[in-house]
Order: structure tokens, then sequence, then C-alpha cells
């Protein structure tokens, strides 16, 4: 596809590969935002966890990017994305379904629900290493800002709805019931990817194959390059504290602002219309500012917006919320459309695979760190104090983006 035909209305989607991707991953989203507030709902009101052993959900689905990660992005630049990524979601797809199976015979417990985030934490490494290397050989690179930019969409409409989706589900049918939601999403996206007619080539086997060597050139690209440094460390950094938001902020409106499930749901719907709002402009600022300032003052703004976290009261003091995810959504959105695409066009094809895990690596291998000392923090200071934690260290996380040479920059 060239950029003339991008242009026209409809843009990539009048691509019929990149729609299937496109279409593959609306539920998906979807499924996987559903279950960041079913599974803590789950455990907090189904089985009666406490703060630690809610947060500790959140950690045991993104552990396995601590240990896995440089492995899997040196195994995906040995392979084809496509079958990594039906694989996946087939896999998570089954194991989500014993959640419902296991509470209609009376016989789920929480270790049930721990060993199932991480079964599917370890095939979400997978498919979310080989996405990423997968788009770069399956479009252009002149068209790489739109078609994040239209993937983000898809997060953005996920992280908008699945609140009220989870909040409603959870009100009718109970939380196990929900959390099919996300089985469905994942077999959904399989059934798309099955559809693509690209085959990508296999890539080129080098000459004599070694790990640890293929490992270390990935992470030699990301820390020899002032740019690709910048952003994985930004990012483990702002990971690391957002995730303790992420862990505690359900209990947090739960417990403390006294919420009902689907008041909670209601709130987030509506301050994540920013990541809706984000995914629709995010190409239009990238265009007017520039990427690299694009990525510059959304990182800074992400992290100010912070702010209205752990000022959230009752009654009115519910607005600081709403403005904080909100703003935070459409500041992180616009952030990852533009530093998604620089990094692709920035790396060297054959590094893809490892270029991207090791990003995952520094990102996703801070979050099950970050909700770890989340649930640590909640039980010794409180949910607000966790809170006021998580804001100092998202705001201080743009000094990487800050003392780069994106504040230089005169792109």
């Amino acid at each position: 596809m060239t950029k003339d035909t991008a242009r026209r209305p409809g843009g990539l989607l009048r691509h019929r590969d990149f729609r299937h991707l496109w279409a593959a991953d609306v539920l998906s989203q979807l499924g996987t935002r559903v279950s960041h507030l079913a599974l803590p709902l789950l455990a907090a009101e189904t089985l009666h966890a406490s703060a630690f052993e809610v947060s500790a959900i959140r950690t045991l689905q993104t552990a396995a990017f601590l240990v896995l990660g440089l492995l899997v992005g040196a195994w995906c630049d040995r392979l084809r994305s496509l079958p990594v990524l039906v694989l996946a979601d087939l896999v998570r797809a089954a194991v989500f379904c014993s959640i419902p199976v296991a509470a209609a015979f009376g016989a789920l417990t929480l270790t049930q629900v721990y060993v199932v985030v991480l079964i599917a934490g370890v095939f979400t490494v997978f498919f979310e290493v080989a996405y990423q290397t997968y788009l770069p050989r399956l479009i252009p690179a002149g068209d790489l800002i739109e078609a994040n930019a239209k993937l983000r969409g898809n997060l953005a409409v996920a992280a908008t709805a699945a609140p009220t989706v989870a909040g409603l589900f959870f009100h009718w049918f109970g939380a196990p019931a929900t959390v099919l939601v996300n089985a469905a999403g994942y077999l959904w996206s399989a059934l798309w990817l099955r559809g693509i007619r690209h085959r990508e080539p296999r890539p080129p086997a080098p000459a004599q194959r070694h790990l640890g060597r293929e490992i270390t050139e990935g992470l030699r690209l990301v820390f020899g390059h002032p740019l690709l440094r910048a952003f994985g460390l930004h990012g483990a950094t702002l990971a690391f504290f957002q995730s303790i938001q992420v862990a505690l902020g359900v209990l947090f409106l739960l417990r403390e602002i006294n919420l009902s499930p689907g008041a909670i749901g209601l709130l987030s719907s509506l301050g994540l219309t920013g990541a809706l709002a984000a995914a629709l402009l995010a190409r239009r600022l990238a265009g007017h500012l520039g990427q690299d300032r694009t990525i510059l003052l959304s990182g800074a703004a992400a992290g100010l917006l912070f702010l209205g976290f752990p000022l959230t009261t009752p009654g009115y003091g519910l607005i600081w919320w709403a403005v904080a995810a909100f703003g935070t959504a459409f500041s992180l959105i616009v952030l990852t459309v533009s530093m998604a695409s620089r990094q692709q066009a920035l790396c060297p094809p054959a590094l893809l695979g490892r270029m991207n895990a090791t990003m995952l690596f520094l990102i996703w291998g801070a979050i099950p760190l970050g909700s770890l000392f989340g649930g640590v923090l909640g039980e010794v200071i409180g949910l607000r104090g966790a809170l006021w934690v998580a804001t100092a260290g998202a705001i201080l996380a743009a000094l990487w983006l800050i003392c780069s040479p994106l504040r230089t920059s005169r792109d």
C-alpha cells in the first residue's frame, strides 16, 4: 500500500490484511481490559482478598516479561510472527475459560486465579513481542504512524468501553462470568488473524545461532542508541509507578471512596474517553508538532496529570479522578503512537524482535515489581499514600525524556 492509498477515505482500513489485524485487535483489547477490572473485583469481592493479594494478580500478569522477555525477542527474530500470534490467543482463551467453569462448580480459589494469570502472562509475552514485530513486516514504513494510531484507537475504545462492560457484567452475572468476555476476545482475535493472506518470508537464519549473543545484540542496540535508551528507561520508570496506581486504583475507589463496582466502571469509562480522543488526534499532533516534540510534551504531561488520583475524595472530589484518568490516557496514547513509530523506523529489520523484546522487558518487567511494591505500600502507608508515591514517580519519569536528544530535536 502506498501513502496515497493510505490517505484515501478509510486509509489503511482499505488494506485487507491490515483490516484483519485491526479487527483481531478490537475485541482482544476489550477482553484484556475487561479482565483488568474483573480480576481485581473477583479477588476483592468474591474471594475477599487483601490489598497485597489483589496487587499480586497484576504482578503475576506481567512477571513473565522479567523471566522470558529477552529470550522471546531472540526467538521471534527467528520465526514468522503470525503463527505465534494465533497460538498465543488460543492458549489464553482456554486458560481464562477455566475460571467460570471452576466457579460454576464452587471450586474457584485465589490460587487458581494466580495460575491462570501466570500462564496467560507467559503467552502474552510471545503475543506482544510478535505483534510489534509483525506490524513493520506487514505495513510500509511510511504508514507506520497511521497503523499505530489505528491500533491504539482500538486500545482507546477498549479502555473507554471495558470498565462499563465489566461493571455491568459483574453486576448482572458476577465476576467469573465477566472473565468469559476476555476469553471470547482472544478467540475472536485468533479467528481474524487466521484470515490474513500475507505470508511473511522466513527470517534469514544466522550462520551460527547463539541465543546469548542474539539477546546481547538487542540490548546493545537499545542501550547504545540515545533515543531508544531514553524511551526504554522512561517506559520502565513510568510503568513501575503507574502499576502501583493500576494495582490499587480499583481497591482505593471501592474501599476509600465507597463506590460500587458499577460506579467504578462508569467513572473509569468517562475518564478513558481521553484515550479515544488521543487515538483520533495523535497523528495530527505528531504532524503538527513533530514526533520528537510530541513524545517530549506528552510524556511530561502524563506525569503531571497523575496528581488527580491521590487528590480524589467522595462526592465532587471524584472530578479529580475523572480528569486524571482522561488526561493520562490521552497523553499516554499520544506518547505511544509517536514513540512506537519512531522505534520501528529506527530499528534495523533483522533486530525488530529483539528491540521490541528489550523494550517490553524494561517496561512490562517493571510492572510486576511496581505492583508488588504497591501492595506493600498499600498495607504499610495506606491506599492514598501509595497513590502519592505513584504520582511522584510518574512525574520524575519524564526526566529521562527531558534529558535526552528530544530536547534539542527539530523533528
